[in-house]
């Protein structure tokens, strides 16, 4: 439960201030940019969540902004960070970008959004879409003022009646993204999956929908045996319209979704995974030069391509003269991010590629040891998933009785995907094939 709620330019300056519960002087706000300079000279990074004098500070930063909710009761830290990002998701789909001037420009329609996704400090309507349905940026042009739709007073306040299409569809995206840390041996240091299953529904009325997955838990539960592989999500996160109760009970994810575009569910696989691209890295470190030679390993399925790939390397800051040569794709010098980067429109499972790269440097250079970031792989393969999570069914139910079309997709991506490099050989002649 907030006391108040504002917005704040980045030097802490307030931009806009609500005030919900008149529990706590609008002058608090006063302590909350030096609180976080303390904490980020103390800790090197900033936490969301600080107390001081009895007054509890949530933030979020978007872009040049500072959304900030302020409480003195024991609240629910997680249900206000959550309602600091959907009230930044609202503000983001009616002004198109978040920031200082778009929030001066819009004040007015602001305090109205403000007024309706929070009462006395308790979070209410946070669909973009149904807001944009009686909170309108031309509202003053209309000669009779629009009437709050039934869905804000409706048990299904994420969806309005009689939403009508020519054709009824629905696309389901099921998307991984693979974090992982890999030693300069190849061995996987830490890795897990973060999966999304995103849906754009074009359905007419008032449609139940039902999802069934290869859940484990849901096979054991029942007694029946999985025909594939099972996987055990854990972490599981549902968008508000799945019903709880009937996913505790059963495991069976049954809604009344949205309309148009939104993230039905998140979830978290913490399991052991091979390398999907590997990197095998030689850095040779001369005087006045420096030079690589990197190894790029597909270690999936022939059948499965990926695509956009790029491989980040990092170089010293005070590199220069950049050579290249590789067998597949192009390479561009990045100076400001000191990397060169490795771009392939598409690489096949079980391929290899190689680059040489070659740099100068200065003939006197300190002697500390450059800090050595990591190697960043970033990548999309389509209908490819490496955890094995499967739709086993998507079952649409109206009382109009019309046939939809589901469509599923599977994509795995890259999320935090690093790989480190080994130390640089500094003695002898060099070993590497010459550019």
């Amino acid at each position: 439960m907030a006391s108040s709620v504002f917005l704040l330019d980045l030097k802490g300056k307030p931009l806009i201030a609500r005030d919900y519960r008149g529990d706590i002087p609008l002058a608090a706000i006063d302590r909350f940019m030096p609180l976080l300079q303390d904490r980020e000279d103390e800790q090197g990074t900033s936490l969301p969540v600080m107390t001081e004098n009895g007054v509890t500070y949530l933030h979020l930063r978007q872009k040049d902004v500072y959304l900030v909710a302020l409480t003195r009761k024991n609240a629910n830290a997680m249900t206000l960070l959550q309602f600091l990002h959907h009230l930044a998701k609202v503000f983001t789909e009616y002004f198109n970008t978040l920031e200082e001037e778009s929030i001066r420009d819009n004040f007015v329609i602001i305090y109205e959004l403000l007024d309706e996704m929070m009462d006395y400090g308790v979070p209410q309507i946070s669909e973009p879409k149904i807001l944009q349905e009686y909170i309108t940026q031309e509202s003053h042009i209309l000669e009779i003022m629009p009437r709050p739709p039934l869905a804000v007073t409706n048990a299904v306040s994420w969806r309005s009646e009689g939403i009508q299409y020519r054709k009824n569809e629905v696309f389901l995206d099921v998307v991984e993204s693979i974090n992982m840390l890999v030693n300069p041996s190849g061995n996987v240091l830490s890795s897990d999956i973060q999966g999304a299953i995103k849906m754009k529904v074009y359905l007419s009325g008032m449609p139940e929908l039902r999802l069934g997955l290869n859940d484990k838990v849901m096979f054991e539960s029942t007694g029946r045996t999985a025909k594939g592989k099972a996987v055990e999500m854990e972490d599981i996160r549902f968008h508000q319209c799945v019903r709880l109760s009937k996913f505790e009970s059963d495991r069976t994810i049954s809604f009344i979704p949205p309309d148009g575009e939104f993230e039905l569910m998140t979830y978290r696989l913490n399991t052991q995974l091979k390398p999907l691209i590997l990197c095998e890295s030689v850095v040779e470190s001369h005087r006045g030069r420096i030079e690589y030679m990197v190894k790029a390993k597909a270690q999936f399925k022939q059948r499965s391509t990926a695509n956009n790939v790029e491989i980040i390397v990092p170089v010293p800051s005070d590199a220069d003269s950049p050579r290249f040569k590789s067998t597949i794709g192009s390479v561009k010098y990045v100076p400001e991010k000191s990397a060169f980067v490795w771009k392939m429109r598409q690489f096949q499972g079980g391929k290899e590629a190689l680059l040489r790269a070659h740099f100068g440097l200065p003939s006197i250079r300190d002697d500390d040891p450059e800090r050595r970031p990591p190697i960043s792989v970033k990548f999309e393969i389509p209908y490819f998933t490496t955890s094995g999570i499967q739709v086993r069914y998507l079952k649409i139910v109206e009382k109009s009785g019309y046939q939809a079309l589901p469509w599923v997709r599977y994509i795995t991506k890259n999320g935090d995907y690093q790989l480190r490099m080994p130390d640089p050989v500094t003695s002898g002649a060099s070993r590497l094939p010459p550019i």
